[in-house]
C-alpha cells in the first residue's frame, strides 16, 4: 500500500518560508526527511537556509555526497533514491516522486501562482489516487494557518 501524500498549495509564503518549520516537525516525530529538488541551486540555496532559517534551531542536514548520505537525518538530493531511509520526502520543483510506498508521508509544495506547478501537482495527485495513497490537500488561510481542504 502506498504512503500518505500532502499538498501544500503556497499562495502567501514561499517554500523558504514553509519548507523549515515542515522539516522540524518531520524531526520532531523522529522520522528523517528526504527533501527533492531537480535544481542544483535550489539545493545549494535550502543547505544555506536550513543551517540560518531561525537564530533557536538547528536542522541537521547535508547535500547529498557531501558525506554519508546514510547517516543524514535531513537529505538534499536531486537523486530518485532514498539513501538515508527517510520517512518523509518533500519534493519541489516537480521533482520526480518516485515510489509513493517508500516513505510513510510525501509532501508536494506547489507554488499556486505557476500555472504549470498546479498542472503537474493536480497530475500527480490524480497518479497517487490511482495507485492508492491517501491524498491530502493544504491551503493556507488568511491567517496564515494551514487547513486541510481535502
Amino acid at each position: 500500500m502506498a504512503g500518505e501524500l500532502w499538498f501544500y498549495h503556497l499562495e502567501r509564503s514561499s517554500v523558504d518560508e514553509v519548507l523549515p518549520e515542515l522539516v522540524e516537525k518531520t524531526l520532531s516525530r523522529g522520522w528523517r526527511a528526504l527533501i527533492r529538488s531537480p535544481e542544483e541551486d535550489r539545493l545549494k540555496s535550502l543547505d544555506q537556509l536550513l543551517w540560518t532559517w531561525r537564530d533557536d534551531s538547528f536542522t541537521p542536514h547535508a547535500l547529498a555526497g557531501e558525506g554519508d548520505d546514510t547517516r543524514q537525518p535531513v537529505l538534499l538530493s536531486s537523486g530518485a533514491n532514498n539513501p538515508n531511509k527517510a520517512e518523509c520526502c518533500f519534493l519541489l520543483d516537480r521533482a520526480e516522486s518516485g515510489g509513493f510506498a517508500d516513505f510513510e508521508r510525501t509532501i508536494v509544495l506547489f507554488d499556486g501562482h505557476d500555472e504549470s506547478a498546479v498542472v503537474a501537482a493536480r497530475g500527480l495527485w490524480k497518479r497517487a489516487s490511482g495507485e492508492g495513497a491517501s491524498v491530502s490537500y493544504w491551503r493556507q488561510s488568511e491567517a496564515g494557518r494551514w487547513e486541510k481542504k481535502a
